[in-house]
């Protein structure tokens, strides 16, 4: 057991601290750890969805939505996850799993708006079952996250779609989101974190999709991973079907101040690379609760976004 909660006084990288400067911000510490309090190791355990990224050395971020009965996430120690759930053989995340790759998992439950992250390094995978150890450990505020119950089903996932170009289905799944997950690379290993806003708020036109950068813990995690390596994966679930959608390419960020009612700035992806898994979730969530801050933000101007 920990004697101590002691965290670093300034554990940001090259990349996030030039992210906080251009956007105006001044750090000097967070609560980031190099281990899990008690409290996150609790949550995890408790979890029966898990946001999940790794990285691949061709394709660069894959991200998946891992999922299993409440305690298929556990902590042996407070440096360790054992997650007794893999993805499908024919998930791109599958593929890219190894010893020694860098992998990052959001612990996140809807329902009560509540969401901490743990990054580190695969160090086994044994049959069924993938062994991270922890290198990093924070919390997240419950900003811009809807509120949905869940429900385990019974289901037969289909086969991964990989997309040579976004179709009808693929674009009304972006179109009608409120929420996404964003895979990035940090310079200690990986990242995912969480976006939400109304239904609306990503645009997409033609194979560039935008997105506003709406206020959060002022760490700027993600924005500082990408001043370094601009790829990234933004994966999509829709919560009435179990569909998965994983798009990936590069971000480009733009720091002016933002036309778009709550942000700060927008950023954009080129999408290079597409693919889809119908009914890949063997859970169901029920009908969303915008939080508070998602409320106070707005959507872009109506378009067409099947001939943009």
């Amino acid at each position: 057991m920990r004697t101590s909660d002691q965290t670093q006084s300034n554990p940001f990288h090259e990349g996030e601290r030039a992210a906080q400067l251009l956007a105006g911000v001044v750090r000097q510490g967070a609560p980031i750890r190099p281990y899990m309090p008690a409290q996150h190791r609790e949550f995890f355990a408790g979890l029966s969805y898990l946001p999940a990224a790794v990285l691949d050395a061709q394709a660069g971020p894959v991200a998946t939505l891992l999922s299993g009965a409440p305690g298929f996430v556990a902590s042996p120690d407070d440096t360790t996850l054992s997650i007794a759930a893999n993805a499908a053989d024919d998930d791109p995340f599958a593929a890219a799993l190894r010893p020694g790759a860098a992998m990052a998992v959001l612990g996140i439950d809807l329902a009560t708006r509540r969401r901490n992250r743990a990054n580190g390094r695969i160090i086994a995978l044994p049959a069924g079952e993938i062994v991270l150890k922890v290198a990093e450990s924070f919390g997240n505020c419950p900003q811009y996250i809807q509120a949905r119950p869940v429900a385990p089903i019974v289901r037969d996932a289909a086969a991964v779609e990989h997309l040579p170009a976004l179709d009808a289905a693929a674009r009304a799944q972006i179109g009608a989101a409120d929420t996404f997950f964003i895979a990035t690379v940090a310079p200690r290993g990986m990242d995912i974190s969480h976006r939400g806003g109304r239904p609306g708020f990503v645009r997409l036109e033609g194979a560039r999709l935008s997105v506003p950068d709406f206020a959060g813990n002022r760490y700027f995690n993600t924005l500082g991973n990408l001043l370094l390596d601009p790829r990234a994966a933004l994966l999509f679930v829709d919560f009435a079907s179990g569909d998965l959608l994983h798009v990936s390419g590069r971000v480009e960020i733009d720091w002016a101040p933002a036309a778009f009612e709550g942000a700060e700035r927008v950023w954009h992806l080129d999408i290079a690379a597409a693919w889809r898994r119908r009914t890949a979730v063997p859970l169901r969530w029920g009908a969303a609760q915008p939080a508070p801050t998602t409320l106070q933000t707005g959507v872009w101007p109506a378009y067409d976004s099947h001939t943009a």
